[in-house]
């Protein structure tokens, strides 16, 4: 399958500074149902952003105005953390996020978010800190260019910072492919090989 490549995105955040948000609070078990990757998004932190009588949770960071079309999310560490659901990225993507920073994330949500056209994106504790209180600052205007390319996340206000990322993973963002069709670069060689088998 292919997907909108990730080379070069400016986008508004939205800050969820939270640590150990696993992938069951990223859109819990009973939305576990469907088999296509779409009709997620409204389960997307669930138990967070609504209330027990279906209400919003106006205190739920994403519920707030400010918050609104954002497609960066500035989170804590560990983010994707517990099972390797790979819905939790599929929320993600159909709410609209095309990246995720944060210190750290798990190696199996990483790996879903590289096939899915969603950026993880790796910076220290202190860069993250920051981007959380210059997000905060700007109350909804706050909008950052994550360069796949070369590796770099920037403001318009001298946030600079360099990121690494897993050659692999970093590939099939900036061709827009999953696991499948990176595969299928190789079908002539694939092709070789089986026609040398007896």
């Amino acid at each position: 399958m292919t997907r909108t490549p990730f080379v070069r995105h400016f986008g508004k955040c939205a800050a969820l500074p939270r640590a150990n948000v696993d992938t069951d609070q990223i859109v819990p078990k009973q939305f576990l149902k469907r088999v296509e990757r779409t009709g997620f998004g409204h389960g997307l932190f669930h138990d967070w952003r609504f209330q027990p009588d279906g209400t919003q949770n106006p205190d739920f960071e994403l519920n707030r105005p400010e918050a609104v079309a954002a497609t960066i999310l500035i989170a804590g560490a560990n983010f994707g953390c517990g099972s390797s659901r790979e819905h939790a990225v599929w929320a993600l993507a159909e709410y609209g996020f095309r990246a995720i920073l944060a210190p750290s994330f798990a190696d199996i949500f990483t790996a879903n978010c590289c096939q899915n056209g969603v950026a993880p994106v790796r910076l220290s504790g202190d860069e993250i800190d920051e981007l959380v209180r210059r997000c905060r600052a700007g109350r909804g205007a706050y909008r950052l260019t994550i360069d796949l390319e070369a590796q770099r996340v920037a403001d318009e206000a001298g946030f600079n910072a360099a990121f690494t990322m897993e050659p692999y993973g970093r590939d099939m963002l900036l061709r827009g492919l999953d696991e499948i069709g990176r595969t299928l670069l190789e079908e002539v060689r694939i092709t070789a090989f089986e026609r040398t088998r007896t």
